[in-house]
């Protein structure tokens, strides 16, 4: 009986190692990707933390750190991958997710919303808001991070 416990507790601990080596390969570009995004934004902005950090695919891929500035300010920075044009609005002045959720549920009636993320296109902020319509249709509708007004939607994919 010991014999079987010994040999489940070495397997548990080489596959649990195994998953970990695994999930740290995984994240390493994205680690690396948040690394530049800092590094670029830093020579626009002076972050003082950066509290999360994701990943806009759209017509461009853009990097989206959300922070404290050195003066304690909430800031989004939306860095664009290949231009580099630094966009960097007070969290204050832009929409939260739940208003623009809100804004979308203003004019559309989900089934389920799956996600809502920061993006950006053509320089302009919004919230990317991801979610399931009857039957299960993909739907991605855009909101002005700003305005809330509607900048683009893709609907019943």
């Amino acid at each position: 009986m010991k014999k079987w416990i010994t040999i489940f507790i070495i397997v548990f601990v080489v596959l649990v190692g195994i998953m970990g080596t695994i999930y740290s390969t995984a994240m390493k570009p994205v680690k690396s990707a948040e690394e530049k995004a800092i590094s670029i934004a830093e020579k626009k902005i002076k972050l003082d933390k950066v509290d999360h950090f994701h990943l806009y695919h759209g017509v461009e891929t853009v990097y989206v750190l959300e922070g404290t500035d050195k003066k304690g300010q909430k800031v989004i920075v939306w860095v664009p991958e290949k231009s580099h044009d630094v966009v960097v609005r007070k969290a204050k002045n832009g929409l939260t997710r739940q208003e623009a959720i809100k804004k979308l549920l203003e004019k559309r009636t989900p089934e389920k919303i799956v996600s809502a993320k920061l993006g950006m296109e053509n320089g302009i902020p919004f919230w990317e808001i991801y979610y399931l319509s009857d039957g299960d249709l993909i739907n991605y509708y855009c909101v002005d991070f700003k305005t809330g007004e509607m900048v683009k939607r893709i609907e019943n994919l």
